[in-house]
């Protein structure tokens, strides 16, 4: 049996990154992608208090469960299932209800950080980095975190300044070199999903 093909999309917060990947998941359909997101990844807080969960640092590497993360991606790649963790980002914690997800022929893993990690990078067969314009991403932000996570005009600018934007530029801006196809104005250009397309079908259409 072929080994599945494991692509990763990353890029900063507001990139497109989900945009590109659900625009590759319509091209192929839901029973040939499997779809994992490196936020589902942030580690179980059950031990902090909520006044400590805020002040957690989510744009560090050290905010996710990394190890899980590379575990399940390698059991789909054997082509077993997982069971997906979930993320509460108004409780900032895991919620106890896990998300079954299948072994398909196509894998993506999308995330800021997902080319940060040499293991992750090492099970990918195509890395893409949406690359798009800071200011762009910033208002995608804002209206993310308020209209899907509860969060205030304020509290979106400040941990933007002060955690966000710097982490950006040391973990996140860096991978952009690991990058097989850079993508620019992410999630909405029409070649550049096009090229990648045609670049997983020669990946299905490889011999075992």
């Amino acid at each position: 049996m072929k080994r599945p093909i494991l692509i990763g999309i990353t890029g900063g917060t507001g990139s497109g990154k989900s945009t590109i990947a659900k625009e590759i998941y319509n091209k192929f359909g839901e029973d040939c992608i499997a779809m994992i997101e490196q936020d589902s990844y942030y580690k179980d807080q059950s031990h902090l208090s909520m006044e400590e969960r805020v002040k957690t640092n989510y744009d560090h590497p050290n905010a996710f469960d990394t190890q899980l993360l590379i575990e399940h991606l390698e059991t789909l790649l054997k082509k077993q299932a997982i069971d997906k963790p979930v993320y509460d980002f108004e409780s900032h914690n895991r919620k106890k209800e896990t998300i079954r997800i299948e072994p398909r022929e196509i894998v993506i893993v999308e995330g800021i950080l997902v080319l940060e990690d040499e293991e992750i990078r090492n099970l990918l067969d195509i890395k893409l980095y949406v690359d798009t314009d800071a200011d762009v991403r910033i208002i995608r932000r804002i209206l993310r975190d308020i209209n899907e996570r509860g969060r205030t005009v304020d509290s979106v600018i400040n941990q933007y300044l002060n955690v966000v934007r710097p982490m950006h530029m040391q973990f996140i801006e860096p991978t952009k070199r690991y990058a097989d196809i850079i993508i620019p104005e992410g999630g909405h250009n029409k070649v550049a999903i096009d090229i990648i397309v045609a670049n997983i079908k020669q990946f299905l259409q490889r011999e075992e």
